[in-house]
């Protein structure tokens, strides 16, 4: 089972996750190009790094938002509540034998 949340932007969860890591490899990219600049001495790089930085904790925070939205959507999928997993056809087998009880018990 396939499970994939739209978000407001019309990119699934996953799409979104993607982009986002995407994005962290540009500006991580970007970061140290500046960084080897300000190195070399040209100060100029020291602004850019700084906004290289800025989009960098950027980009970090929406991947980690998304990658927490597309674990939570896996985990639900999977029927797994506060870290624990449901077993559905054992729970009908419960249920069952529940009211065979019941039912014996009305019976008598």
């Amino acid at each position: 089972m396939k499970v994939t949340s739209v978000n407001k932007n019309g990119a699934s969860s996953v799409e979104a996750l993607e982009m986002a890591e995407g994005m962290y490899r540009d500006v991580a990219t970007e970061l140290a190009e500046a960084m080897e600049g300000v190195r070399r001495g040209e100060l100029a790089e020291a602004k850019a790094a700084r906004a290289a930085v800025r989009d960098l904790r950027a980009a970090l925070q929406l991947l980690l938002e998304e990658r927490n939205r597309v674990e939570k959507l896996r985990r639900e999928a999977a029927g797994v509540v506060e870290g624990h997993t449901l077993d559905f056809a054992a729970a009908r087998i419960e249920i069952g034998r529940r009211l065979a009880c019941l039912r014996d018990a009305r019976g008598s």
